[in-house]
Protein backbone atom coordinates (compact mmCIF):
# COMPACT_ATOMS: atom_id res chain seq x y z
CA UNK A 1 0.00 0.00 0.00
CA UNK A 2 1.32 3.51 -0.98
CA UNK A 3 1.47 6.13 1.47
CA UNK A 4 -0.70 9.31 0.85
CA UNK A 5 1.90 11.68 2.12
CA UNK A 6 4.29 13.47 -0.21
CA UNK A 7 7.50 14.46 1.60
CA UNK A 8 10.06 16.25 0.21
CA UNK A 9 12.72 18.72 1.54
CA UNK A 10 11.66 22.17 2.68
CA UNK A 11 11.85 24.97 0.68
CA UNK A 12 12.25 29.26 1.73
CA UNK A 13 8.41 29.02 0.70
CA UNK A 14 7.49 27.02 3.84
CA UNK A 15 9.65 28.36 6.52
CA UNK A 16 6.24 30.30 7.63
CA UNK A 17 4.16 27.33 7.41
CA UNK A 18 6.46 25.57 9.01
CA UNK A 19 6.44 27.91 11.81
CA UNK A 20 2.69 27.53 11.91
CA UNK A 21 2.97 23.92 12.24
CA UNK A 22 5.59 24.28 15.00
CA UNK A 23 3.51 26.29 17.02
CA UNK A 24 0.06 24.39 17.11
CA UNK A 25 1.96 21.32 17.31
CA UNK A 26 3.85 22.46 20.54
CA UNK A 27 0.98 24.77 22.07
CA UNK A 28 4.29 27.60 22.71
CA UNK A 29 6.32 29.38 21.03
CA UNK A 30 9.42 27.77 22.25
CA UNK A 31 10.16 25.20 19.74
CA UNK A 32 9.20 27.42 16.53
CA UNK A 33 12.33 29.83 17.93
CA UNK A 34 14.25 26.48 17.86
CA UNK A 35 13.50 25.80 14.17
CA UNK A 36 14.04 29.52 13.22
CA UNK A 37 17.32 29.40 15.23
CA UNK A 38 18.75 26.35 13.36
CA UNK A 39 17.98 27.52 9.86
CA UNK A 40 21.04 29.77 10.96
CA UNK A 41 23.33 27.88 12.98
CA UNK A 42 26.58 26.23 11.31
CA UNK A 43 24.98 23.10 12.35
CA UNK A 44 21.93 23.31 9.88
CA UNK A 45 22.09 20.37 7.15
CA UNK A 46 20.97 21.44 4.07
CA UNK A 47 18.59 19.26 2.16
CA UNK A 48 17.85 17.17 5.96
CA UNK A 49 14.61 19.63 6.80
CA UNK A 50 11.99 18.05 5.03
CA UNK A 51 7.84 18.12 5.47
CA UNK A 52 5.13 16.16 4.64
CA UNK A 53 2.19 16.91 2.35
CA UNK A 54 -1.46 15.60 2.29
CA UNK A 55 -2.40 14.67 -1.42
CA UNK A 56 -4.35 18.23 -2.23
CA UNK A 57 -1.08 19.92 -1.70
CA UNK A 58 -1.50 21.42 2.06
CA UNK A 59 1.96 20.53 3.86
CA UNK A 60 0.62 19.36 7.77
CA UNK A 61 3.79 17.73 9.34
CA UNK A 62 7.79 19.34 9.29
CA UNK A 63 10.94 17.35 11.00
CA UNK A 64 14.75 17.81 10.58
CA UNK A 65 18.05 16.98 11.43
CA UNK A 66 21.21 19.32 12.56
CA UNK A 67 24.40 18.20 13.60
CA UNK A 68 25.68 17.05 16.53
CA UNK A 69 28.34 15.39 17.93
CA UNK A 70 28.92 12.19 19.85
CA UNK A 71 32.16 12.60 21.41
CA UNK A 72 34.35 13.51 18.29
CA UNK A 73 32.29 11.86 15.76
CA UNK A 74 29.93 13.87 13.41
CA UNK A 75 26.15 12.69 14.13
CA UNK A 76 22.67 14.10 13.62
CA UNK A 77 19.87 14.99 16.38
CA UNK A 78 16.68 14.86 14.96
CA UNK A 79 14.16 17.58 16.78
CA UNK A 80 11.80 18.82 16.29
CA UNK A 81 9.15 17.37 14.79
CA UNK A 82 5.83 18.37 14.47
CA UNK A 83 2.51 17.67 13.01
CA UNK A 84 -0.78 19.77 12.49
CA UNK A 85 -2.57 18.62 15.71
CA UNK A 86 -5.87 17.63 12.93
CA UNK A 87 -3.77 15.35 11.32
CA UNK A 88 -1.76 13.89 14.19
CA UNK A 89 -2.02 9.80 14.19
CA UNK A 90 -2.48 9.86 10.57
CA UNK A 91 1.15 8.69 9.50
CA UNK A 92 2.35 11.98 8.23
CA UNK A 93 5.10 12.06 11.12
CA UNK A 94 6.07 8.78 10.39
CA UNK A 95 6.40 9.27 6.40
CA UNK A 96 8.70 12.60 7.43
CA UNK A 97 10.63 10.99 9.94
CA UNK A 98 11.16 7.96 7.54
CA UNK A 99 12.07 10.01 4.47
CA UNK A 100 14.32 12.47 6.82
CA UNK A 101 16.10 9.30 7.99
CA UNK A 102 16.76 8.00 4.59
CA UNK A 103 17.67 11.11 3.38
CA UNK A 104 20.26 11.03 5.70
CA UNK A 105 22.06 7.59 5.63
CA UNK A 106 21.73 8.36 1.56
CA UNK A 107 24.21 11.30 2.25
CA UNK A 108 26.16 9.27 4.31
CA UNK A 109 25.14 10.08 7.78
CA UNK A 110 26.33 7.30 10.41
CA UNK A 111 24.68 8.11 13.77
CA UNK A 112 20.66 10.06 15.02
CA UNK A 113 20.12 10.60 18.29
CA UNK A 114 16.73 12.00 19.57
CA UNK A 115 15.39 12.74 22.82
CA UNK A 116 11.80 11.56 22.33
CA UNK A 117 8.57 9.64 23.71
CA UNK A 118 10.05 5.91 24.24
CA UNK A 119 6.86 4.01 22.29
CA UNK A 120 7.27 6.34 19.41
CA UNK A 121 11.00 6.48 18.34
CA UNK A 122 11.31 3.03 18.51
CA UNK A 123 9.24 1.98 15.74
CA UNK A 124 12.38 3.83 13.43
CA UNK A 125 14.86 1.64 15.38
CA UNK A 126 15.86 4.00 18.00
CA UNK A 127 17.37 2.26 21.54
CA UNK A 128 18.61 3.92 24.44
CA UNK A 129 21.46 5.59 23.50
CA UNK A 130 23.09 4.66 26.81
CA UNK A 131 23.14 0.88 25.43
CA UNK A 132 25.63 1.91 23.54
CA UNK A 133 27.58 4.52 25.60
CA UNK A 134 26.23 7.36 24.02
CA UNK A 135 25.72 10.03 27.02
CA UNK A 136 23.11 12.73 26.58
CA UNK A 137 24.24 16.29 27.82
CA UNK A 138 21.63 16.77 30.60
CA UNK A 139 19.66 14.56 33.00
CA UNK A 140 17.01 13.16 30.90
CA UNK A 141 15.39 9.95 31.17
CA UNK A 142 17.21 7.31 29.77
CA UNK A 143 14.36 5.51 27.38
CA UNK A 144 13.73 9.29 26.50
CA UNK A 145 17.28 9.63 24.55
CA UNK A 146 17.75 7.53 22.13
CA UNK A 147 20.07 6.73 19.32
CA UNK A 148 20.14 5.38 15.88
CA UNK A 149 22.62 3.70 13.60
CA UNK A 150 22.13 5.10 10.00
CA UNK A 151 24.77 2.54 8.74
CA UNK A 152 24.76 -0.75 10.21
CA UNK A 153 28.30 -1.59 8.96
CA UNK A 154 29.88 0.80 11.13
CA UNK A 155 29.02 0.50 15.23
CA UNK A 156 27.85 3.54 16.81
CA UNK A 157 30.13 6.15 18.44
CA UNK A 158 30.31 6.48 21.77
CA UNK A 159 30.78 9.76 24.09
CA UNK A 160 28.86 12.77 24.83
CA UNK A 161 26.21 14.47 23.02
CA UNK A 162 27.03 18.23 21.69
CA UNK A 163 24.32 19.78 19.94
CA UNK A 164 23.95 22.45 17.94
CA UNK A 165 24.73 25.74 19.71
CA UNK A 166 20.99 27.28 18.86
CA UNK A 167 19.51 24.36 21.22
CA UNK A 168 21.18 25.85 24.62
CA UNK A 169 22.52 22.88 25.96
CA UNK A 170 25.94 23.28 27.35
Amino acid sequence: MSSPWTVRPETPADIETVRRITLDAFGNPGEAELVDALRTDPGWLPGLSHVAETPEGEVVAHALLTRCRVGDAPAVALAPCSVLPAWQRRGAGDAVIRSLLEAARASGERTAIVLGHPAYYPRFGFEPASRFGILAPQEWPDEAFMALSLDRSAELPSGMVRYAAAFGID
